[in-house]
């Protein structure tokens, strides 16, 4: 049974969202030391997940912004509505389902092999989403909605759910940011790379690293992308610690080709930063802001991620909750 959720802890947000992510957000365990999980005896609990830490950066940088999804009525349910909350994410349109369990993962740090993640979602209640949860969404008054390529791969309802969003937002007067996000635990790529391909055709915005497009489609470049998707309005692709590159298509039928060098920062964890770098972007992209600066600002935002462990870091924003001393959040604004 899934119950919509009426109860919300934080003070009650009345204004429609001007962005709608959706997707599956898990709990997330990591060790409280830096040691194999297998060695670990203290563990916290956070929350992780592509398209809330997206909507988390959003609302710090002052976007009206909603994550809509399901998770178990359950603490670890509770936890990721109440962290979003106190983040300044709306979770009016989150579902809580007696019949599934919040997903979750374990994180173990990087020991001198790099970072590793342990998934436990099959069955989560995310995968029960589907096309009669967005007629409950504010879609229609939402300029943007955001979601990416992992959501297609939890259940055939919820690819589903994906191909319905993309193939009627035009009507609704929306735009759809995709970030391809390939997740190979989660499908092959004999599956995934038609997939992703064919939902990337119908949105409006594309993120994409250079390494997926390699991966699943056998890109070598970031023109060989492009040539894949001509038609998007705006397609990123990010070559790692390198630079990222718009390929972007005007209303006055001009096209335009803009790279950015990556900024350069000492990497402490690189989960989360590719949400981080969305996040950004999609925010300038929104506040209409020139080529050069979208990117830059995915970067900068990119580069604030991967100085940290938490799969989101907050801070980084004029709208962020007041955790930091006032010399720190000066710093960083």
């Amino acid at each position: 049974m899934i119950e919509h959720r009426i109860d919300h802890e934080a003070t009650p947000i009345t204004a429609k969202p001007d962005v709608l992510c959706f997707g599956e957000t898990m709990g997330v365990f990591t060790p409280t030391a830096s040691l194999p999980l297998d060695r670990a005896e203290g563990f916290q609990l956070n929350i992780g997940g592509a398209e809330s830490n997206v909507a988390a950066h959003l609302a710090e940088l002052g976007h009206l912004v909603a994550w809509a999804g399901n998770v178990g009525r359950d603490p670890v349910g509770t936890k990721v509505i109440a962290t979003l909350d106190r983040g300044g994410v709306d979770t009016r349109w989150v579902n809580r389902t007696l019949s599934s369990p919040t997903g979750l993962y374990l994180k173990e740090p990087d020991t001198g092999s790099g970072a590793h993640v342990f998934y436990y979602r099959s069955g989560s209640a995310a995968t029960e989403l589907g096309v009669t949860d967005a007629a409950g969404w504010p879609i229609r008054t939402a300029r943007w909605i955001h979601t990416s390529g992992i959501t297609p791969a939890l259940s055939p309802s919820c690819a589903a759910l994906v191909e319905h969003v993309l193939d009627t937002a035009a009507e609704w007067g929306a735009s759809v940011s995709f970030d391809v996000n390939y997740r190979a635990g989660l499908w092959p790529v004999s599956e995934a790379a038609p997939r992703l391909l064919g939902l990337a055709c119908k949105a409006s915005v594309v993120l994409v690293g250079l390494d997926e497009a390699a991966t699943l489609w056998g890109c070598v470049t970031s023109v060989d992308v492009h040539e894949l998707l001509p038609d998007v309005p705006y397609l990123v692709v990010k070559d790692s610690s390198i630079d990222a590159t718009e390929f972007a298509r005007h209303s006055d039928g001009t096209a335009t080709q803009t790279t950015v060098p990556a900024h350069e920062v000492e990497v402490v964890e690189p989960v989360g930063a590719g949400d981080a770098f969305a996040a950004g972007y999609l925010s300038a992209l929104i506040n209409g802001a020139a080529s050069a600066e979208r990117l830059n600002r995915g970067h900068s935002l990119a580069s604030w991620a991967l100085g940290s462990r938490e799969d989101f870091r907050p801070g980084h924003g004029p709208h962020a909750p007041n955790r930091f001393a006032p010399d720190l959040r000066k710093q960083i604004a």
